[in-house]
């Protein structure tokens, strides 16, 4: 397995892996499937967009973007990590979020936030094994199938605690 950087040729297997936890599942609040189009956008904007593969086949994608607006969250950032469910329990998942931490640290990125579904506690545990630590519960803050829905906040400093970046 590799990861590497996404690149548009890439789009159409990551939206294949995406738009099923967008359309089946609470995993994620948004609601809205994923076009070609959409994800060569993000790819080509995001300050990272990582994907994993084992012989040309994407496993899954890490990618992140600004936390909040505004020159001051500039050093904070929000991922957001999907794997095919095949892919799921091999090592991938970690792998990724290596490689955009690594990536985040070396531009200068203080934190890297996980904003996770409070009906994914499979998601909870995965990002606390890494070293996230639980911030926040903003209580039914999502709203998705009928049903108001938690949100967890989970944070990894990646910073030493005396350096600005």
């Amino acid at each position: 397995m590799i990861v590497r950087f996404a690149e548009a040729r890439d789009a159409d297997a990551i939206m294949r892996i995406q738009n099923p936890v967008i359309r089946d599942t609470a995993i994620t609040f948004n609601a809205e499937e994923k076009t070609p189009e959409m994800v060569r956008d993000a790819i080509e904007t995001l300050p990272c967009f990582l994907v994993a593969e084992t012989d040309g086949m994407v496993l899954g994608f890490v990618s992140y973007i600004q936390f909040r607006r505004g020159v001051g969250y500039a050093r904070a950032m929000e991922h957001t990590i999907v794997l095919a469910p095949e892919a799921r329990g091999q090592g991938a998942g970690r792998a990724l979020m290596v490689a955009a931490e690594d990536h985040a640290r070396e531009a200068g990125i203080g934190s890297l936030w996980a904003g996770i579904s409070g009906e994914n506690p499979a998601g909870v545990g995965f990002h606390a094994r890494l070293g996230y630590e639980e911030v926040a519960v903003l209580p039914k803050v999502g709203f998705k199938f009928g049903r108001w829905m938690d949100l967890v906040l989970m944070r990894k400093w990646l910073l030493a605690p005396d350096e600005a970046g």
